[in-house]
């Protein structure tokens, strides 16, 4: 199984060979009283996958801690952390077959609908407006963007193109503290914004992305300020009466937007006013998506961005076409 070739391989790609064939034989063994033989309890199971995945699976400086472990379906599900991401994956009853991630086989979707997904028709224009709409630390935000980026530097000028804020938060007070960073060098410093953003996906590192990308901060913090008192959103924070459904602090800077298209989480991607499934979230398909609404397209558009999927989170590499989101 290549020990997720020690996490260059995300944590959500399925193994397969060995577990499959493991899991036919699981399937097909013995229970007891609707428990299979030697089963463990819930909390034994999670804890025995979590040694082994610490042990074998990551890399120097990575641990896995359990968020969460119940029965689903005859077998336990965990709920993963490490580093910043979650992950759902799954350990036989007995412990003794971890399954990294799930498949539905009642689902409808099939492997080509994956491949080109989009919901319903869009309409064309002469010059296409994309939105994307994130929360600046959810995982799969990031890698949305990761996708973005490399098609925005392909068809800035071409397309209107940017990064919005989805209208709450569910990554505590520093997400909003980016957030509001983020906006007010799109406001304010637009010129420099990207090469601000292309070093954070990658780097993580704000205050030496803010360096790199020679931000001014004078006029970055006169505008965060200006923009938290107009919106309230530190004191909204402050006030826990105001959190949507009391769980997730308000960030209302494009709440107008988010209403308008119905915008539920991170990652959601607008164009030409309808929201639109990106799958797989390479480079190369969010281009075909975004040139199909040309009604012609750019010289551009004959040229091949990466087909790989990039990693969720912070840092750089190839991860999952996973359609995970960040949501209520």
């Amino acid at each position: 199984m290549g020990k997720f070739n020690k996490f260059i391989i995300p944590i959500s790609i399925v193994i397969v060979g060995i577990i499959i064939a493991g899991a036919l034989v699981y399937i097909n063994q013995g229970k007891t009283g609707g428990k299979i033989v030697g089963a463990l309890s819930s909390q034994q199971a999670a804890e025995k996958a979590i040694n082994y995945i610490n042990q074998n699976m990551l890399q120097k400086g990575l641990t896995a801690s359990l968020v969460s472990v119940a029965e689903e379906n005859g077998i336990y599900k965990l709920r993963l952390k490490i580093g910043e991401n979650e992950y759902d994956s799954y350990v036989t009853e007995n412990g003794k077959l971890l399954f990294v991630e799930g498949i539905d086989l009642d689902s409808t979707s099939t492997a080509a609908q994956e491949e080109d997904q989009t919901t319903g028709e869009i309409s064309k224009r002469d010059i296409p407006d994309v939105k994307l709409f994130v929360m600046s630390y959810c995982p799969y935000g990031l890698q949305a963007e990761k996708m973005f980026l490399p098609v925005y530097d392909l068809l800035k000028g071409k397309a209107e193109m940017g990064v919005y804020f989805v209208n709450y938060i569910m990554h505590e007070k520093q997400e909003i503290d980016e957030n509001l960073r983020q906006y007010c060098i799109q406001k304010e410093q637009k010129e420099k914004y990207y090469d601000y953003l292309n070093c954070l996906v990658k780097d993580g590192n704000s205050e030496k992305c803010l360096s790199d990308a020679k931000i001014d901060k004078t006029k970055l913090i006169a505008c965060i300020s200006k923009t938290d008192s107009e919106y309230n959103i530190t004191s909204q924070y402050n006030d826990k009466s105001t959190w949507l459904n009391g769980n997730f602090p308000k960030f209302d800077v494009h709440s107008d937007l988010n209403e308008k298209y119905g915008v539920q989480g991170s990652p959601t991607v607008v164009i030409n006013d309808k929201i639109v499934e990106v799958n797989p979230r390479s480079p190369e398909k969010f281009k075909e998506v975004v040139c199909q609404v040309f009604n012609s397209p750019p010289a551009e558009c004959s040229q091949t961005l990466s087909s790989d999927s990039p990693s969720s989170g912070f840092g750089e590499g190839a991860g999952s076409s996973s359609g995970g989101g960040c949501e209520q």
